[in-house]
């Protein structure tokens, strides 16, 4: 009796693990969207976002291309009016600049762009100065400047006011500031919108409030922070100040034959308990529409999809692959979503960005 009701639990416990009957979402890409002039060229897009005013904003790993081939600065930001004009570069030769990661636009067009490299988080006004610092990068001229190691059997203490590898930015309702930091360290940064250091939270690990890999961070109308826990394959809600809710994990079954971006094709045995940058569901860029109905968008590396949720976590739909054509993804590292028909989507692998227009009129059950 016992092993039968051990079997129908874990026959439950498997059903609820994946979630049959989503639908396709039937979706378009504009073509030739970025106009960029002759001499200039994107390089991997890290990160894109869209202003008020229907602006694109791409925040690429392009520029010199002088110096070594590692450690060389790869960052560029640039901006384009709504039909993809090419309008400006903004912050050019920057101290930040080094390897560009996200760049989001909060609720008064300020430009926030997220760097890698430089463990550095900048505030631009709309017009393209340079309005607050976060972090501050290893001085050249010290013998100790060096690349962070990552994956430490001991992490390093973290250090207020200072970030390893930061990822991406989020805002409350009161403009309070969320950074997500990110690669080394693994925890969510609370400071005030005058950018007073407020507090932390979360440490490497698996339970809840824990972080492996805190790639992409994103807010709601009620000041919830919902966080890209990539490595662990969820995405982890707190409230505003730190506390957790919820977890969420995107089950939605997949082709095991889809081929990978660039690669040998992953690993997936046991990938549900284990997770991992390349497992199906794991969130490398998340988005959360305007209100008043806000969703949550959702990307994957592996199989190359994006998956749009209720705040609660059901997923409403799925689209794409992966590829190099149009309508194909290869490493989707952000996700601004204007709106919950309009995507726009920074792709490292294929060097550009796409604009995807959803059709929920066409969308059928799968």
């Amino acid at each position: 009796m016992r092993l039968v009701l051990a079997a129908l639990i874990s026959l439950a416990a498997n059903v609820a693990l994946a979630q049959d009957s989503v639908p396709t979402i039937a979706y378009d890409s504009v073509p030739n969207l970025l106009k960029l002039p002759d001499d200039m060229h994107l390089g991997e897009a890290a990160g894109v976002a869209v202003n008020s005013k229907g602006h694109i904003f791409v925040y690429a790993r392009g520029g010199s291309s002088a110096g070594p081939a590692y450690g060389n600065t790869a960052s560029q930001l640039l901006e384009f009016n709504p039909n993809g004009k090419f309008v400006r570069e903004i912050g050019k030769n920057l101290y930040a600049w080094a390897f560009a990661h996200t760049v989001r636009i909060d609720k008064d067009d300020n430009i926030w762009a997220t760097d890698k490299g430089s463990d550095m988080i900048i505030k631009f006004n709309p017009q393209g100065r340079v309005m607050m610092v976060f972090g501050r990068k290893s001085e050249a001229s010290d013998t100790e400047a060096k690349p962070h190691e990552r994956n430490l059997e001991k992490p390093l203490p973290h250090q207020d006011g200072r970030f390893r590898q930061p990822t991406d930015v989020a805002w409350g309702p009161d403009g309070t500031i969320y950074i997500s930091d990110g690669y080394v360290n693994s925890r969510v940064a609370k400071i005030s919108k005058e950018g007073d250091w407020i507090k932390s939270w979360g440490q490497k690990g698996k339970g809840p409030g824990e972080f492996n890999l805190v790639h992409s961070i994103a807010t709601d109308v009620k000041g919830n922070v919902y966080v890209a826990d990539r490595n662990n394959r969820r995405i982890q809600v707190f409230d505003g100040d730190g506390n957790y809710q919820r977890e969420i994990k995107i089950n939605v079954p997949f082709d095991e034959n889809a081929r990978p971006a660039i690669g040998d094709k992953p690993n997936l045995t046991n990938y549900l308990q284990t997770g991992g940058s390349f497992a199906p569901g794991a969130p490398w860029a998340i988005c959360i529409t305007p209100p008043p109905n806000q969703v949550l968008y959702s990307a994957d590396s592996y199989p190359g999809r994006i998956y749009k949720l209720s705040l609660d976590g059901k997923v409403l739909g799925v689209l794409g692959s992966s590829g190099k054509q149009l309508k194909q993804f290869g490493w989707i590292h952000e996700i601004a979503c204007p709106s919950e028909n309009t995507l726009f989507v920074a792709e490292i692998l294929n060097w550009r960005v796409q604009k995807l227009i959803l059709h929920p009129e066409r969308t059928a059950n799968r």
